[in-house]
């Protein structure tokens, strides 16, 4: 069911009751320019026979630190966390195809 999250903001959040599977929609984000910039900053996620563009973790971390509300503050450190792993993972198989390319 899609219902607003907060009665007076523009966050909108699909659940899944069954699973507890949840995706948010914002008519705006903090941090953010505008939903054109922020689709270069997304991937492509496939959810069986449907695509989403899903904003990459990085913009998710951009946008808290922007909006500086105690709820996004108290998630940034794990957050940040998350973010530095992923890009340790990525340079680890850059690094890795760089070998493999020698």
């Amino acid at each position: 069911m899609l219902r607003p999250y907060y009665p007076v903001y523009d966050l909108y959040r699909l659940v899944r009751e069954d699973s507890g599977l949840q995706a948010d929609f914002m008519a705006s984000i903090h941090g953010v320019r505008s939903f054109a910039a922020l689709r270069g900053q997304s991937d492509l996620v496939r959810l069986g026979d449907c695509s989403l563009l899903v904003a990459r973790l990085a913009a998710i971390v951009k946008s808290k630190r922007a909006a500086a509300r105690p709820r996004d503050k108290a998630v940034l450190d794990i957050l940040e966390r998350a973010l530095h792993e992923e890009e340790a993972r990525r340079q680890k198989a850059k690094t890795r195809g760089a070998k493999e390319r020698e």
